[in-house]
């Protein structure tokens, strides 16, 4: 009797491993669609000819694309299930990248990168979802946390298979000896290159949901109890399976009966304006919106540039880059193994405490830099002649001063403001153009002494830290569970769209902010930001560790 015990226990183990590779896959094609078009950038207007706008239309079409799924794939998830829109994802992302490598002018490459982006916004909807619904209250923590986990490898991935094909790139460039058609022909392999590598684990994760389970919680709203047994009893033992599909029945009502109610009259009756539903929402939505004005997608997507800023060479910038991405995966490894020992609300506030010190000592240093910056405007727009300028930060530096100085520049060319950054060793800017060239700001001063770069770059390293054992992995688990289970899927999707819409903001206004105000600016608002995390993390969530979903619902219900 005891060795098909034993048989059924190894099954249960085995499927439940299966469940979080095939999430953690998807956590993987997360990461990659942020990731993989950084090192790209660098040759493919080599090979397609492409406007500022339009490289900037790319770039951003991955966040519009997710803008747009995040919300649909909550309604779509609530229709067809959790697992045909994890399909579906995959489909998406195989598609996407067929599409990108094939294209040969803009519109195509436009379209893969929309489609690319809304994988991944349906990806960033559904597996946590999948995943909150699906785990047991105890393994709930680390399974949802290992998706945050595989989002961070996938970012890494990305900038490891950009480095890949950036030097076999770059030394066919070398070896092409200036032979335009050489050039081309390198260029355009390492950029299709990049893009055609990543199929591999997209294959592996939308075969791999073929073989899920639905989720069963997604089958008992809808009334179908005996396929949510089932798919229970593929992954936790049968009392366990019983006792959750009993907390997962209609609750009573006034007179002590519980009604089944039919998935279309639950649609109708059952909406986010509800007073027993408002809160949960609310809260969930603002630990999405708060996660962003952190400021770590533009932090990540500007790292290089910030330490160059701070007076770090360009070799121990980008050594900065990846030093500060690896650390990144490797305290979420930490933050698995204690999300389901010492709980989400304590990592949270351990987490924004230690973003808002970084975030604020990093405001500090810069602020200490930037008042040593005297602005040279209306100097430079006078050396403009016919549309015309050659610009030397050399040329500017203050007499008797030895020190290296670092010009920026934003100008208006051709009716396009761009940004320039100059030091005294670089050769001369040129600007020419048949229209008026606009000079918007120009600030001009000593470049940041080695050491102000290692304080910013240990002050990211913090950030980087305290985010991954906080707001990074709690901010899957709270947006699950906080939600009802009738509202879970529309209202995890609103709020990640609210999550994608801010990031999206912040990424558009980091670099003008930054040079009419400068860096200290930014890093001091995102520490304030997080301060009022840290009060609602304090005072206002709750902790969900141990507890099942239906657990946290009556608590929002009672209170």
């Amino acid at each position: 009797m005891s060795r098909p015990s034993r048989s059924t226990g190894s099954s249960r183990l085995l499927y439940s491993r299966y469940l979080l590779l095939v999430s953690g896959l998807g956590g993987l094609l997360y990461g990659i669609d942020v990731g993989i078009i950084a090192a790209a950038l660098l040759y493919l207007d080599r090979t397609i000819h492409l406007s500022l706008q339009q490289t900037s239309a790319i770039v951003a079409a991955v966040l519009a694309g997710g803008v747009v799924s995040s919300l649909a794939g909550g309604l779509l998830a609530d229709l067809f299930g959790r697992r045909r829109m994890m399909i579906l994802s995959g489909l998406c992302f195989l598609a996407s990248i067929g599409i990108i490598v094939l294209s040969q002018s803009f519109l195509p490459l436009l379209l893969g990168r929309l489609l690319q982006g809304m994988s991944g916004g349906i990806l960033g909807v559904v597996i946590p979802l999948y995943l909150a619904e699906t785990l047991s209250a105890e393994t709930r923590g680390r399974g949802t946390a290992i998706f945050q986990f595989m989002l961070t490898l996938g970012i890494v991935v990305a900038a490891f298979t950009g480095l890949f094909f950036t030097r076999q790139a770059e030394a066919a460039i070398t070896a092409a000896h200036g032979n335009p058609l050489l050039i081309q022909q390198a260029a355009n392999h390492a950029w299709r290159g990049m893009f055609a590598s990543v199929l591999l684990p997209g294959i592996l994760f939308t075969v791999g949901s073929l073989f899920l389970s639905e989720s069963p919680r997604w089958l008992a709203l809808r009334g179908r109890h005996a396929d949510a047994r089932a798919a229970l009893l593929r992954s936790v033992p049968p009392q366990e399976a019983e006792l959750e599909l009993a907390a997962m029945q209609p609750a009573p009502d006034a007179t002590g009966t519980a009604h089944a109610v039919a998935p279309a009259a639950t649609l109708r009756q059952e909406t986010l304006l509800q007073r027993k539903y408002v809160l949960p929402f609310l809260l969930a939505c603002s630990v999405l919106v708060l996660n962003q004005t952190t400021g770590i997608n533009s932090i990540l997507a500007y790292l290089v540039v910030i330490l160059r800023q701070a007076g770090l060479s360009a070799n121990h910038a980008a050594q900065g880059d990846v030093v500060v991405k690896l650390l990144n995966c490797l305290i979420t490894l930490l933050a698995i193994w204690l999300v389901d020992r010492k709980g989400r609300r304590f990592l949270l506030i351990i987490g924004t405490t230690g973003v808002t010190i970084a975030l604020a000592l990093g405001g500090l240093v810069f602020l200490h830099a930037e008042n040593q910056m005297r602005d040279i405007t209306a100097a430079v727009q006078q050396q403009v002649h016919h549309g015309s300028l050659q610009l030397s930060a050399a040329h500017w530096q203050a007499s008797g001063s030895h020190s290296t100085q670092v010009l920026t520049l934003l100008y208006a060319l051709d009716g396009k403001e761009q940004i320039a950054t100059l030091r005294s060793s670089d050769p001369p800017l040129m600007l020419a153009s048949a229209q008026p060239l606009t000079i918007r700001r120009a600030r001009i001063g000593p470049l940041p002494a080695p050491a102000t770069g290692w304080l910013i770059t240990a002050a990211l390293s913090l950030f980087i830290a305290s985010f991954a054992i906080g707001p990074g992995v709690v901010v899957w688990l709270m947006l699950s569970e906080l939600m009802p289970t009738r509202i879970r899927a529309v209202g995890m999707g609103i709020a990640l769209l609210l999550n994608l819409a801010v990031s999206t903001l912040i990424a558009d206004l980091f670099l003008p902010v930054v040079d009419h105000f400068g860096y200290s600016t930014m890093f001091f608002f995102w520490s304030a930001c997080t301060l009022l995390y840290l009060a609602i993390s304090l005072f206002l969530l709750p902790e969900t560790r141990g507890r099942t979903l239906e657990e946290i619902e009556r608590g929002f219900s009672q209170s």
